[in-house]
Order: C-alpha cells, then sequence, then structure tokens
C-alpha cells in the first residue's frame, strides 16, 4: 500500500481504538496502547518498501495526534480534569510512554528487517 493509505488507515483505526477504550472506562488505557503497537507493527509491514519514510515517522505523530484531540476535547481521559492543553498533552505522551517506545522500536525494527531482505534480493 502506499505510504498516503497507510498512514490515513492507521489513523483511522488508532482513532477507533482510542474511542473505544473511553466507551470501555473512562481513561486510556492499556486497549489503547496494545493498539497503538499492533497498528505500528502492521503499518510497517503493509507499506511498501519506497515510502518507509514517512511510516518511520508515523508513531510518534500519531501518539501525538490522538494525545493532542484527546487534550482539547477530554483531557480528564490523559490527565487531570483541569489540566490546560500542554499539560494534558505532556501529561498523555508520557503515561503512554512506553507504549510508544514499544511501538515506535517494533515499527522501525520491521522496516530494518523489510529493507535489508528487500536488498538481499
Amino acid at each position: 500500500m502506499s505510504a498516503h493509505e497507510v498512514v490515513s488507515l492507521s489513523a483511522a483505526v488508532l482513532l477507533t481504538a482510542a474511542l473505544v477504550d473511553l466507551a470501555i472506562s473512562d481513561r486510556l488505557g492499556l486497549l489503547y496502547d496494545l493498539a497503538f503497537v499492533t497498528i505500528c507493527v502492521g503499518a510497517a509491514l503493509a507499506v511498501r518498501p519506497d515510502d518507509f519514510f514517512a511510516v518511520g515517522t508515523l508513531p510518534p505523530l500519531a501518539m501525538a495526534g490522538v494525545v493532542v484531540l484527546l487534550g482539547l476535547a477530554q483531557p480528564a481521559a490523559i490527565a487531570e480534569p483541569q489540566d490546560g492543553l500542554v499539560q494534558a498533552t505532556v501529561s498523555g505522551l508520557s503515561g503512554h510512554g512506553i507504549a510508544l517506545l514499544v511501538g515506535y522500536a517494533a515499527c522501525l525494527g520491521v522496516l530494518g528487517v523489510r529493507r535489508r531482505v528487500s536488498s538481499l534480493s
């Protein structure tokens, strides 16, 4: 798939996972984190080799996008209810930092393996 298709699909599925997680509980939790890591790996597997860069930058931007949207719409889902946008964003990113690290590392690892395998053939 092209980078545009992969990024669009990943964003849609990630936002859906966030909404489902918020429907189950009032805070973003483990379901979102697991979906995030899975989406990062899936995006790295689905993109065509010419578009590796776009997917390589996807995980931090996608996480930041979801956290900023929640900071604007429902800060209590990622931070304290009275926190402003900046504080909610920082709290949200730090609260899901492990998922971000694992998802980003897995994405880059899969892209690296795919690059290596494609250069061998």
